[in-house]
């Protein structure tokens, strides 16, 4: 008699994973998911014993009792149960709360993990079960005691103290808080100084090039006005002024592939070379890590884990990637020794691997058909890195040539990419190699002056944090770790503390207040140094270096003294407004309501109830404008009002209401259809973009802003394209090169 087949209860956080491990692991197995966490600590009371050495108390989250029970069904049900949550610290954590869940013997509970979801990793880690690791069990849980005692007792100072009663504060969310209004300071503190430059456009033949002025009288350019550049430039004028070649310098510079993908640095490459915020990036990933159906193979798992600080590979992966590169690409594009990488710092949890894809074979156009764009995107940004980091280096011939002219000196450069190397894959730095602008020059050629060119500049600010810069910033001070730099931005975003202006984090009113008053009364909470350091004792619970509950109390009694002081000292403090109380003569002032929305209230609350809107970006809403547009429903006048989200029309039918928002025109006629204007419009990720008002009639778009000018070449319209690198009017005609710098507004 054939003996019965063991039944096998895979518990998965997330149900994506489901089908992708269930082929891979066949019949017998029973895959069911927790949902993330199933307990978390009581609401409303801390949730921990002070007195009795921080131990926590338990529960099950009041929308998770039914998949409790169904896991419970289950389980007493299977011959053994697998615990395969995430790789990482929130993972064994919640492995170990499902555990205290599921009443069935110590003996049929086990822990796995794997990196990725593929057939080798995944029966690997069930050949290879274990117990849970407690000790990263009690890293996380004294991370989460942390978290609830900062917010629990400073988030009812401040309701106390800035009469709002929908603030919070966050121990590692306030510090990123601190980054973003130090440098909103350092920006409004920044005094602009002026400088200029000089360039010399030069002639060799028929041949032109730009030279910039380097030196003068052997000294490094700084000119700080425009008297200083006016007196170089009359004597470059001169008209025996001569501008010879004096040297012509080559050298060969190998430019080497950085790492493959850690959470840090993907977050902020999909940032600025795709457009996506963190969240989102860590969104896609995660159906990418989880599976995706490729047609006739099912779900397949198409990344490791998203999760990660570790710029490892494994052997294995090397060598695919090894085999892949020789095979398309050629020996010379793989180094006699293969590429390993660093780790950047010693809290690196070096378990885990780098973000690569699960197979290399999978190229990103071979699965395209199978994956939406931005999932394709997203891929293809993380296959081309990986497969990059294993190529051979690039060669570049950089030319230098020095230009005399009298007490001047010039010089022009031209870099040459003459071996492509990884950059055949991949990119770095975005760019692409421009031809040649310097003619084949020897030394003694002597050049022909065009024109002197000085140009007027002033110092910059420092830029306003983006959320790609931040998740940098956050690393660099070694605040936070990869699971946690998604929900510390969008945290902060949630509370009103910051808002977005053109893709940058800027403070509102309420969070430089906020900020403001923890910086004065939570210096440690607030400090950097103090912030890094408790990640590095986390760490160090997690290797059993320290004992959890020995760095809690070291934590606490400090802490709760800063909090009696804070609680003594802080001074009430009112976010005033400019606006004064229609009803009573008293200023309004910024509160938040229940939903996180601000909106301005009397400072003479309660005695005096008034209370008005707020924009989105904390201004005031702009009360009702009349205008001269009719209803295209009942034919009423309609109303221009301010919302949240901005201006829109309003019909003043009581009986209609009907709405529409403004749109905002470019005043540039539709060049496709010859009859519609172009009009600024926002795809449902919020990007702007320009279309056609015929629209559906007319499917004209741009992703680039049009302007009143004709191309001088074809005749179509001209756009602005604008980079980081450069500020350009194109055609819109693709076919047509025309392109032109665009003026300095």
């Amino acid at each position: 008699m054939a003996k019965k087949k063991e039944q096998v209860l895979v518990i998965v956080e997330s149900p994506a994973k489901s089908k992708t491990i269930k082929k891979i692991l066949g019949s017998s197995y029973e895959i069911e998911a927790s949902y993330g966490h199933i307990r978390d600590f009581p609401s409303k009371v801390l949730g921990f014993d002070v007195q009795n050495d921080f131990m926590p108390t338990f529960e099950v989250i009041p929308e998770k009792k039914a998949v409790v029970k169904k896991l419970n069904d289950l389980a007493k049900k299977a011959d053994k149960v697998l615990l395969a949550s995430d790789p990482d610290r929130e993972g064994e954590a919640i492995a170990w709360h499902v555990r205290q869940v599921i009443n069935v013997p110590d003996d049929k509970v086990f822990r796995i993990e794997f990196n990725e979801i593929t057939p080798k990793a995944v029966t690997y880690a069930v050949e290879h079960s274990r117990q849970i690791d407690m000790q990263r069990v009690r890293a996380q849980q004294t991370r989460q005691i942390l978290d609830r005692l900062v917010g629990y007792k400073i988030s009812p100072v401040l309701w106390e103290k800035m009469r709002n009663y929908h603030l919070s504060a966050g121990r590692v969310q306030s510090v990123a808080l601190r980054m973003i209004c130090e440098r909103e300071d350092e920006i409004n503190a920044f005094t602009p100084v002026e400088y200029w430059t000089i360039d010399a456009e030069l002639l060799k033949g028929k041949s032109k090039f730009i030279a910039e002025l380097s030196k003068y009288k052997n000294e490094k350019i700084d000119i700080k006005n425009e008297a200083e550049a006016q007196k170089i430039v009359e004597y470059l004028n001169d008209k025996n002024r001569t501008f010879n070649v004096s040297k012509v310098s080559t050298r060969n510079t190998q430019r080497k592939p950085s790492a493959p993908f850690i959470t840090s640095t993907l977050q902020r490459e999909a940032s600025t070379k795709l457009g996506y915020g963190v969240s989102k990036t860590m969104q896609i990933a995660q159906k990418l890590y989880e599976g995706i159906d490729i047609g006739k193979e099912g779900s397949v798992g198409l990344i490791t884990y998203m999760r990660t600080d570790s710029v490892r590979i494994s052997d294995d992966a090397q060598s695919a990637a090894k085999d892949y590169i020789l095979s398309q690409y050629g020996e010379e594009y793989y180094p006699k020794t293969a590429n390993n990488y660093e780790k950047k710092s010693k809290n690196v949890q070096d378990a885990h691997e780098a973000i690569r894809p699960s197979y290399v074979e999978k190229t990103p156009d071979s699965i395209k058909e199978y994956l939406t764009n931005e999932q394709y995107r997203l891929y293809k940004l993380i296959w081309s890195k990986f497969v990059a980091s294993q190529m051979e280096n690039a060669t570049v011939k950089n030319t230098t040539v020095d230009i005399e002219a009298g007490d001047c000196l010039f010089k022009a450069g031209v870099s040459k990419i003459t071996f492509d190397g990884y950059l055949k894959v991949y990119n770095d730095d975005d760019e692409k190699e421009e031809s040649s602008k310097i003619p084949d020059l020897k030394e003694g050629d002597e050049l022909k002056l065009k024109e002197i060119m000085p140009k007027q500049h002033f110092t910059s600010p420092p830029p306003r944090y983006t959320e790609a810069s931040l998740v940098k910033a956050l690393e660099e001070h070694g605040i936070g770790r990869p699971s946690t730099y998604a929900p510390i931005i969008s945290k902060i975003q949630q509370r009103n503390y910051v808002e977005k202006i053109d893709k940058a984090l800027a403070p509102t009113i309420l969070g430089t207040t906020v900020c403001r008053q923890l910086v004065d009364h939570f210096k440690d909470i607030m400090n950097y140094k103090f912030t890094a350091k408790m990640e590095t004792k986390l760490d160090d619970i997690a290797e059993d270096k320290l004992v959890w509950n020995e760095v809690l109390r070291e934590f606490y009694a400090p802490f709760i003294d800063t909090v009696t002081n804070a609680k003594k000292n802080m001074q009430r403090v009112q976010i005033e407004s400019d606006t004064i109380c229609p009803n009573c003569g008293n200023k309004m002032v910024v509160r938040t309501s229940r939903y996180g929305t601000q909106f301005l209230g009397c400072s003479n609350y309660p005695e005096c109830k008034t209370m008005m809107p707020l924009n989105k970006d904390g201004t005031k809403v702009e009360p009702a404008k009349e205008t001269e547009e009719k209803c295209e429903k009942c034919g009423s006048n309609m109303i221009q009002k301010s919302g949240p989200y901005g201006p829109y029309l309003e019909c003043t039918n009581d009986g209609c209401k009907n709405r529409k928002r403004i749109i905002k025109s470019t005043g540039v006629k539709c060049p496709k259809c010859a009859e519609g204007e172009i009009v600024f419009k926002k795809s449902k990720y919020g990007k702007v973009f320009f279309a056609c008002n015929k629209y559906p009639e007319c499917d004209f778009v741009s992703w680039y802003e049009p302007i009143n000018e004709k191309c001088p070449e074809c005749g179509n319209i001209l756009v602005k394209k604008i980079t980081k690198k450069s500020k350009k009017l194109e055609c819109i005609n693709k076919t047509c090169s025309f392109s032109k710098e665009m003026e300095e507004e």
